[in-house]
Parts: C-alpha cells; sequence; structure tokens
C-alpha cells in the first residue's frame, strides 16, 4: 500500500482514523487532511461509503446529538457509535446525499433552496399594485394561500350524481358512500339535524335546505333530544364538505382499498378551478413584477429569470435581495440545474438534481470548518456540468471546509487534493487503504483505480451495422418540440446530452410503450424495507426449498427459512432492524436487540445447509453466494437454478451486494442493474434486433472497473441479438457504441433538439459540447 505519510500535516489539520471496521472494512488505519477536497474511491462495494459515511460523518452526529439536554435526548434514537477505535479531530458533518427529497406537494425547487422566499420580498416592495408583505405572496401561509386549495395549486371536482341518487330521500338511501348508509352514523346527521325531512327525496329541498345538506361548512348545531328534555349538540358538515374533509383534501390519502376506490370514482383532480395552479389568493396572483405575476416568475425557467433578476438593477430598495437571489440562481445553473423552475415539485426531482439542490444551501453558508459529504454528486451530468460541479466542490473548500466526496469520475479523482483508494476488491476483497496521498501519486500505484485511469478510452475499431431503424417521428414531450430521430436497431445506441437537454424526454417519449420495447430505469421498486436481491430475484425460494428439503426429518419447511413468515425473530418481524420513526428528524435504524441482527428465530438458525445457516447465506455476497452454491452445496436443479440467477447478478457488476440487503438501501444504478438481472433471466425475446432495452444511466454508481464489466454485458446483449438504447453521460460508454444521438445543444429551453446522429468516431470531429469531451477523454 502507498501511504498519505509522506505528505506531512500538522496533527490538528488532520483527521485520524484508527483501527476503522465498519461493515467490510479490516480494521483501517487512514488520515484525512481537513479543510482540503477528499475524494475517496475504490470498486463497487469496496467499503468507500463504510469509512466516509458509517464512520467519520456517523460519529460525528452521534457526537452533536450528544450536546442536546437529556431531555432532548429523551426523544431522539440513541446512534451506537462506530466500530473503530481512535477518531480525532472531527468537525461537524454535513451530509448532502442522493436521498430524494420529499414529494410533500408544498415542497419546491424555489422553497427547498429559500429562492423562493427572496423572490417574495422583492414583491413585497415592489409589486403593482401592492398587496403587503412577503407573507401574502406565499401559498404555504393563510394569508397568501388561495382559499379554494389552501395553497396546494390542485382541486378535485366531485360529481354528485356517482353518489347521490337525488330521486330518493335520505331514508330510501339517497347517499350511496361508505359509512353514509341508512341507519349509519354520518347518516344519522343529516336525518336527525331538524332542518331537513329524511324522508323528502333531495330533489325536493329548497336551495336554502340544498346548500345547507351539501355545502354547509364544520359547525355544532343544536338537536332537540328524543325525550324532550332539552338539546344537544350535534357535528355537522355538508354532504360534499364531509367527504372532502375525510377522504380528499387530506395531507394523507386513504388507505383502505373500499375508499380509495370510492374517490377514484367521484373525484377528478386538476388544478385548482380558482387559482389556476397558481396557489394564490386573487390580490397576490394578479400583482407584477417587471411586467409579470409572481406565478410567472416562479414558472420560468432559471437561466430566464436570472435576466428577469439582472434587470431590477435600478431599484436600489431591493439591491441585497437581488444581490443574493441572482446568486444562489447563478449557482443553481452552476451545478446544472438551470432548466428547472422554481415552482418545480422537490419530489420529481432525481436523486442526483436532489443532491445538487440541497448543495445551493449550503454554497450561500457562512458556517466555515464544516466538514461536507457528497456521495457521488456527479451522478447524472454530463461531462460539460462536471468541470462546474468541480469549482463548486472547490468554492465550498475554500471557505475553510473539510470536503469529503465519494466519487468514481476520472475528472473529479484529479481535481481532488488528496486521494482515498478503498479495495483492492469488492465485500470481503476490500476494505483495505490501498493508497493514500495525491492525484500524481495514486497514478503511479498498482491499484484498480490507478490502472483504470491509466486506460483511459477508446472508440470502438468498427461498429456494427444496423438491422433496421425504429423511427421516433415528431416527439413534443416537455421542451421537445416536433422532434424525428431514426433508431438503429440490432446496436448499442448511446443517447448523450448535457442534464435537461431532453434525452430521456425523446426517449421515454418516442419509445417507451411500444411493441418489443423494455424500459429498465432507475425508478424505485416496489416492496418494503423486507425487499432484498434475494427475494426480488426470487434466490431465495429455491434456497428456502434447499434447506427445507436438507432439515426435513427434523421437521422444517420452506416457511421457516423466510424472515416474512414463520422463522421471522418476534421481536423485529424478521427485519433485523427496528426502525425509530421521528417526526422532527429523519429516522434511524437500531440492530434487533433479540435476534442480533440475524432476522431468524433461534431455532431456525440451528438448521444448516452444508454448515451454513439461513441468515449465514443472507449475509452473503453475491460472489460468495455463487461460489458456495456452485462449490459446497449438492448439485440439484434448485441449486443450479440459484447460480444461474446470480451468474447475471455478477454480469451485470453486482457481485458486492449481500442477498439479504434491504433495496431500499440501493442507489439508483444498481436498482437498475438488479432490474435488468432479473428481467433477463425471465427471458426477454431477442429475434433479428426487434427486441428493444433501454437503459437510464445504467453506470451510475459504478467504478471505472465496474463501467467495464458492465459494458462487456451490454455488447454480449447485443451479441444475441438485443437492440440496446442507453442514455448516458459515461464517456467510456459512448466511445463503446455503434451510434450516437446526441440532444441538445444546451438545457431546457436552450436544449430539446438533435444536434448530431452518427458514429462516436463522426461525434469527435462533429463540434458540439460532447464531441469536444469525448475527442479530449480518447485524445
Amino acid at each position: 500500500m502507498s501511504d498519505s505519510h509522506d505528505t506531512r500535516h500538522d496533527s490538528h489539520d488532520t483527521i485520524h482514523v484508527r483501527g476503522a471496521r465498519a461493515n467490510n472494512l479490516k480494521n483501517i488505519d487512514v488520515d484525512i487532511p481537513k479543510r482540503k477536497l477528499t475524494v475517496v474511491t475504490g470498486v463497487s462495494g469496496s467499503g468507500k461509503s463504510s469509512l466516509v459515511f458509517g464512520t467519520v460523518a456517523a460519529e460525528s452526529r452521534r457526537l452533536i446529538d450528544e450536546t442536546y439536554s437529556a431531555f432532548i435526548q429523551g426523544f431522539m434514537p440513541s446512534l451506537p457509535r462506530p466500530d473503530v477505535d481512535v477518531l480525532e479531530n472531527l468537525s461537524p458533518a454535513i451530509i448532502i446525499d442522493q436521498e430524494r427529497m420529499g414529494a410533500n406537494s408544498r415542497s419546491t425547487v424555489g422553497t427547498a433552496t429559500d429562492a423562493s422566499s427572496l423572490v417574495r420580498i422583492l414583491f413585497s416592495r415592489l409589486s403593482e399594485p401592492y398587496v403587503g408583505a412577503s407573507g401574502h405572496f406565499s401559498f404555504n401561509l393563510p394569508e397568501g394561500w388561495c382559499p379554494t386549495c389552501e395553497g396546494t395549486g390542485v382541486g378535485a371536482t366531485i360529481d354528485l350524481s356517482v353518489f347521490l341518487d337525488e330521486s330518493k330521500s335520505l331514508n330510501e338511501g339517497a347517499i350511496d358512500a361508505p359509512g353514509f348508509g341508512v341507519g349509519d352514523w354520518y347518516w344519522s346527521s343529516y336525518a336527525n339535524c331538524g332542518r331537513l325531512d329524511p324522508d323528502v327525496p333531495v330533489r325536493d329541498y329548497t336551495p336554502e335546505q340544498r346548500e345547507f345538506f351539501l355545502y354547509a361548512p364544520s359547525q355544532k348545531i343544536k338537536v332537540a333530544k328524543e325525550d324532550n328534555s332539552g338539546f344537544s349538540n350535534l357535528s355537522y358538515d355538508g354532504l360534499v364538505t364531509r367527504i372532502r374533509r375525510l377522504w380528499i383534501d387530506r395531507d394523507t390519502p386513504p388507505k383502505q382499498k373500499q375508499i380509495v376506490n370510492f374517490v377514484e370514482r367521484i373525484s377528478t383532480t386538476g388544478p385548482c378551478p380558482d387559482c389556476h395552479g397558481t396557489r394564490l389568493k386573487e390580490a397576490s396572483r394578479m400583482a407584477t413584477v417587471a411586467g409579470r405575476t409572481i406565478g410567472e416568475w416562479n414558472s420560468t425557467q432559471i437561466t430566464e429569470l436570472r435576466g428577469l433578476v439582472q434587470g431590477l438593477e435600478a431599484e436600489p430598495s431591493v439591491a441585497p435581495v437581488r444581490s443574493n437571489l441572482l446568486g444562489m440562481l447563478d449557482n443553481l445553473v452552476d451545478v446544472g440545474l438551470g432548466y428547472l423552475s422554481l415552482d418545480r415539485p422537490a419530489g420529481t426531482l432525481s436523486g442526483g438534481e436532489a443532491q445538487r439542490v440541497k448543495m445551493i444551501r449550503h454554497l450561500g453558508s457562512p458556517l466555515s470548518d464544516v466538514t461536507y459529504v457528497f456521495d457521488e454528486p456527479t451522478i447524472g451530468l454530463h461531462p460539460h456540468d462536471i468541470d462546474r460541479m468541480i469549482d463548486l466542490l472547490q468554492r465550498i473548500r475554500d471557505k475553510g471546509n473539510t470536503v469529503l466526496v465519494v466519487e468514481h469520475k476520472p475528472e473529479v479523482i484529479e481535481a481532488a487534493d488528496y486521494v482515498v483508494d478503498i479495495g483492492p476488491g469488492s465485500g470481503e476483497a476490500g476494505g483495505e487503504v490501498v493508497f493514500s496521498g495525491t492525484y500524481e501519486g495514486l497514478r503511479g500505484a498498482d491499484t484498480v483505480t490507478a490502472r483504470s485511469l491509466d486506460r483511459g478510452v477508446a472508440l470502438r475499431d468498427t461498429v456494427r451495422t444496423p438491422a433496421g431503424v425504429m423511427s421516433l417521428d415528431h416527439v413534443s414531450v416537455n421542451n421537445l418540440q416536433d422532434v424525428s430521430v431514426e433508431v438503429p436497431l440490432g446496436v448499442l445506441t448511446v443517447v448523450t446530452g448535457v442534464a435537461g437537454s431532453g434525452k430521456s424526454s425523446l426517449i421515454h417519449g418516442g419509445l417507451t410503450g411500444r411493441d418489443g420495447v423494455t424500459v429498465v430505469d432507475q425508478s424505485g421498486i416496489r416492496g418494503s424495507r423486507r425487499s432484498t436481491p434475494a427475494t426480488y430475484t426470487g434466490v431465495l425460494d429455491d434456497v428456502r426449498k434447499l434447506f427445507a428439503r436438507t432439515n426435513k426429518a427434523a421437521g422444517a419447511t420452506p416457511a421457516h427459512f423466510s424472515p416474512n413468515s414463520e422463522g421471522a425473530c418476534p421481536v423485529c418481524n424478521g427485519l433485523g432492524v427496528v426502525y425509530t420513526d421521528l417526526a422532527i428528524m429523519a429516522g434511524v435504524s437500531t440492530p434487533c436487540e433479540e435476534c442480533g441482527g440475524r432476522r431468524f428465530r433461534p431455532e431456525v438458525l440451528e438448521f444448516t445447509l452444508a454448515e451454513r445457516t439461513i441468515s449465514d447465506v443472507l449475509d452473503m455476497t453475491v460472489r460468495q453466494a455463487r461460489d458456495f452454491f456452485t462449490d459446497d452445496v449438492p448439485s440439484s436443479a434448485a441449486s443450479r437454478t440459484v447460480s444461474g440467477i446470480l451468474d447475471r447478478l455478477m454480469q451485470v457488476g453486482l457481485d458486492y451486494l449481500r442477498l439479504g440487503q434491504p433495496l431500499n438501501t440501493l442507489s439508483g444504478g444498481e436498482r437498475q442493474r438488479l432490474k435488468l438481472a432479473a428481467k433477463i433471466g425471465d427471458g426477454l425475446e431477442a429475434s433479428d434486433g426487434a427486441s428493444v432495452i433501454v437503459l437510464d444511466e445504467p453506470t451510475s454508481g459504478l467504478h471505472l472497473a465496474d463501467t467495464g464489466t458492465l459494458l462487456t454485458m451490454m455488447q454480449s446483449l447485443v451479441d444475441d441479438g438485443y437492440s440496446l438504447v442507453v442514455i448516458e453521460h459515461n464517456m467510456a460508454v459512448m466511445a463503446a457504441a455503434d451510434h450516437i444521438i446526441d440532444v441538445g445543444p444546451g438545457a431546457g429551453h436552450e436544449g430539446g433538439r438533435v444536434v448530431f446522429s452518427g458514429t462516436p468516431t463522426s461525434l469527435v470531429s462533429s463540434g458540439t459540447l460532447t464531441g469536444e469531451h469525448l475527442g479530449r477523454a480518447v485524445g
């Protein structure tokens, strides 16, 4: 191992890590310089995140929690100390990861970055006509929100005829809704209110009675008691008012299937009929600054909004606000998000977009001497945008902060002040510091990362001849306007372009849903915390059969070996961890004390297969399990099926995943490769290039060496008769393509056109932004 000790650091300027053993880390020692940009790299599953997130950031968070009062700590989960001997000179850590932002309808790009609050201040001072303080322009406050939709921007139109038969009386069952049948609790408030005759058909009500019956707001009304001994108070809502309150206008939608089906039948959701989706009351949504309403400001693409803000130069009353807002918009453009608008719902952002939005808040922070931890901040970025991302990371560092980045991109590794390379392999074969030092030192080291950097990128010598074409005609989605292009069949086609250029819109808008087209993307996999690679791929079914067959004499059944069935630990219900969900902060999980995180009842763990328990097997990596079922388990149809599935997982570069790892811990790229392995296993038909597979950035989260493995698998699929259409920024994938479609030239309104279609060699000399970067990479 090459070591960092050739680069001396003052002890107080260095984070000392000694004896780190989190997950697969092998008792490692490493020094990380403070107030520098340090990149931690290594093959997928080598232990990078275990060092950065599971050790350094985790201990920083735990120590910060301990500064709260005992009263506050009583409401917080007790975080375990990371498995490490010594951690010295830590500074407070801020983790900026790829967790998608909450899908709360009130959270937008503008609210997440605080840009919306600055826009509101501008309007509170400059609007014509004058409306009032900034709160009057907020859709999250009663003084500003539209009273009809209360700031959500959406409204549900209810079809009365679906659940109300106006030819009938209340006693005849005029209302057909769950809980509103004759004699039910809700029904009785209408029949017994004293103001409606339960024997008169609803159509014969007077206009006043009909208004009261259907739309009266929540209120208390006095009703005579049956024995005439006085009056009692009755809670009353109009029928439509009550149904809206119970099931439609709630922040959390109902979960009961009967109610969900009822709501779907009676209501149609669309823009609020009063504010038309702008979310604000009339006075606030009609006022203008620079000739545009605040709704128009928020819906304007950020690159254009910047021009509006610059135009306010002659307004001295808002000079500081204008300056701050301009800086924030510049930062959004610099991280490649200039194609967004401030009203873009936060829940619709990808993981990479969400991480970059979170960055914006910290770029303007006055804090210094903080450790900022980033998880692959370049995911989803074109090489052109990566240059700007590096500049932002360096700006955060230059404010006196320590920047720790888990990354694979060569450009980011080269820009680092210090590099820590973890390896040499994945899982049990990793967990060691194989190099620490400068980038120049890494280039001279003998590690997988160094060898991959030396290998560089090379264009294909020859490209395949297409077996035909699939035409995308007149695609008009998002920023695409009547775009047509031909996608060759029987070859590897890469679709590229800067973030927000329209490449995903082109492929998903033009190809998705066609016969013979299979889309394998990075979206979440249906399931819960209980879903794992073993359950998703079906491996666990055959593993359980093998365990049950081997231990049949002892009364074992397949159900005993499922953490979701009879064999589950009764305390954690087979999860292996106990989750603590807190409303005030992110929930945490702690290992179950009953089973020690092994998920199963003690009696189940007495059964073995080739001297391994079911918990041992689920804790194996894919590679370990492949060797186990091939070499140690007696050959059978079930063991061969298991080995075949594990082979496919290794083909897509997931050899380091543990069989029992919860799927909600997988990155988008890992989820996509898992889906790909499962779909190939399901026997996608490929003949004469007729079967098209669409992949959306499959190299996300992959080391350079792992990208090579994935590329080999992709080329094999094409050789087997598939047509691959891959949306990618990765230079190695572009160079290995038969055909490239480049979308651009810019993002958002500046994009949306096919600027090149041809071979990688032709792209290099095309003069496009992508061609320039590819030429630099292969040069």
